[in-house]
């Protein structure tokens, strides 16, 4: 795996170079903890203080990305959720806290990052851990019949190494996809919603800065594996198997 190293106060500071975010509430060798404001709520969010995978991280583009799953909520409810790139597993225990989502957190295969997640849900309230998957892209994945029909993600295009392995586990989840209930149908409408998320679906929202160049290679390479890549706003893609994609109005 390749590492990409960023400090997480260069995300977050000022101008003036203080830190956006609460105050410190703990610190020790390894870890750091802070509260972030999602919408209509608070969360403490413990930090590696240093991940060589960046799992430390918690990702400004999270909070834009959480925003816009709020508004479109009708979207995601009832949902069954599988998270790529949890990370800290802030915006799984976000989505599980105010909408009750049926949500799996997945990330490399590190017992560290399962830990920490374990702890987040903890510390906020999430008394029923979220389940979670241990995958690194490209490998086996440990489930041989997926059945979340929706799949998530922020921020996860910094290593352009790995867009053909991370493009051939989505492909896997997204062929493989075996429904819980024959009644669920192909595309769930929204009322509020100018667009339908077929079941599955891969959302990704993707606000880091990369060049364009490489951001063409990931889309191209899911054009190439046979996905459909819809820009539905705000940064916010929609990748679903082509031929399955719903008319957008």
């Amino acid at each position: 795996m390749d590492i990409a190293l960023f400090s997480p106060s260069s995300l977050f500071a000022d101008p003036d170079g203080s830190s956006s975010e609460e105050e410190t509430i703990e610190t020790h060798d390894n870890f750091v903890e802070r509260k972030h404001q999602f919408p209509g709520t608070e969360l403490l969010i413990r930090e590696f203080s240093f991940h060589q995978l960046n799992a430390n991280l918690l990702w400004p583009g999270t909070f834009a990305f959480a925003e816009w799953l709020v508004q479109h909520r009708s979207q995601i409810e009832g949902r069954r959720v599988l998270e790529l790139g949890s990370g800290t597993g802030a915006l799984a225990i976000f989505l599980a806290k105010s909408f009750q989502l049926d949500i799996t957190t997945s990330d490399y295969d590190d017992v560290e990052i399962e830990e920490n997640i374990a702890h987040n849900c903890r510390i906020n309230g999430v008394t029923s851990l979220l389940p979670h998957i241990r995958h690194s892209w490209g490998d086996v994945f440990p489930i041989s019949d997926p059945d979340w029909d929706l799949i998530i993600a922020s921020d996860i295009l910094l290593y352009v190494k790995q867009y053909g392995n991370l493009i051939k586990s989505l492909s896997f989840l997204l062929k493989s996809y075996k429904p819980k209930a024959s009644k669920e149908v192909a595309c769930t409408t929204g009322h509020h919603d100018q667009f339908p998320l077929i079941r599955p679906t891969f959302l990704m929202s993707w606000r880091r800065r990369i060049g364009k160049e490489d951001e063409s290679i990931f889309f191209s390479g899911c054009k190439e594996a046979g996905l459909e890549v819809v820009h539905i706003g705000s940064r916010v893609y929609s990748i679903s198997l082509r031929g399955d994609t719903c008319e957008f109005s």
